[in-house]
């Protein structure tokens, strides 16, 4: 089903239940399951990230982007994630049959566009052409590798009680400016994506403190599903404040209409940090000092209470749990 991709309990089961077990032999770094895996290379001399992702997101062009940049930065991010500046991209282009070479053209420029203007080659591709009303366009897949500086481990599982949560930024713009295009929807204002790569603030928050414990760029799902995947992860409960959460004014009226929850609406220029409550103040404002993190804000600690749940402070003083969504509110946005 189309919620199978859709980055909640449908991809959680999928992964969990066919694809993990197939792959099982495929070494520690998977079990992780993080944005990239991190590999040690033989002889100790350091260590690889490389990830990988698709993106079939519709429309091909839209308010503050297209499928080219979010197919750049979304690859880097991920490989930023753990920790790791990345030094190279590939390109594979499913190209359905009729697509006008100037569209491709287009999407083309703008990818390398992208990965010049972040420094991140891309390097190799591959193309394929299928017939005509199977591909809605064109599908684009990227890999990236990364190299993971000395002293750096950044994964899930590192999630401790005490650790801080800082959001680099507002949230939702990314899914409501595609929904938005997609379905010709207008709210006052145009709502752009915040598609941006994210490993130049990365490397910032490192230089003010070595010892981050998890990052995640929360795409698929949202904020409330990479915290719900990082609680499970560590075995830590989470909680978070609604009244901390930057939601901008116009994302916040877009999904009142449209009946969405802003923590489970895409995005794909903002990140997710856990970090050790002595590092975080150093975090925030090296982050506040670059142009992706300067809408950084703390909102919320992990706990060593309810292990794997994570609870949300309501702005009336309530609480209530937070769970994965079973599929994808929006479809096809990344």
């Amino acid at each position: 089903m189309i919620g199978h991709g859709g980055g909640g309990r449908l991809s959680g089961e999928l992964v969990e239940h066919l694809f993990r077990p197939a792959f099982a032999t495929s070494g520690a770094a998977l079990g992780e399951l993080h944005d990239a895996a991190t590999l040690a290379l033989d002889g100790g001399a350091g260590r690889l990230a490389f990830s990988t992702d698709s993106y079939v997101v519709r429309p091909l062009f839209f308010p503050g982007g297209s499928i080219g940049e979010l197919a750049v930065h979304g690859t880097i991010n991920d490989v930023s994630m753990s920790g790791a500046q990345p030094i190279a991209l590939s390109c594979g282009f499913i190209i359905e049959e009729g697509l006008e070479l100037a569209t491709l053209g287009r999407i083309a420029d703008r990818m390398g566009d992208a990965a010049r203007a972040a420094g991140v080659p891309i390097v190799t591709g591959d193309t394929k052409v299928v017939d005509a009303r199977l591909a809605d366009g064109v599908y684009v897949n990227t890999a990236g590798v990364g190299v993971v500086p000395d002293g750096v481990d950044i994964r899930p599982s590192r999630a401790t009680p005490g650790d801080v949560l800082v959001v680099s930024g507002p949230i939702g713009l990314h899914g409501v400016a595609v929904m938005s295009q997609r379905e010709g929807l207008e709210f006052g204002t145009q709502i752009e994506s915040d598609s941006a790569p994210l490993h130049g603030l990365v490397g910032a928050m490192l230089d003010a403190h070595r010892d981050l414990h998890v990052l995640r760029d929360p795409t698929r799902g949202g904020v409330a599903a990479s915290l719900c995947e990082i609680a499970s992860s560590a075995a830590v409960g989470v909680e978070y404040d609604e009244a901390a959460i930057p939601v901008p004014p116009e994302v916040a009226a877009a999904c009142s209409f449209l009946g969405l929850d802003p923590m489970n609406v895409a995005n794909e220029g903002k990140l997710v940090a856990f970090v050790p409550p002595e590092g975080v103040d150093a975090v925030v404002a090296a982050m506040h000092d670059h142009e992706h993190g300067r809408g950084a804000r703390v909102i919320g600690r992990v706990v060593a209470d309810h292990p794997g749940v994570v609870v949300a402070r309501t702005r009336l003083g309530a609480s209530r749990v937070v769970d994965l969504p079973l599929g994808e509110q929006l479809p096809r946005i990344c």
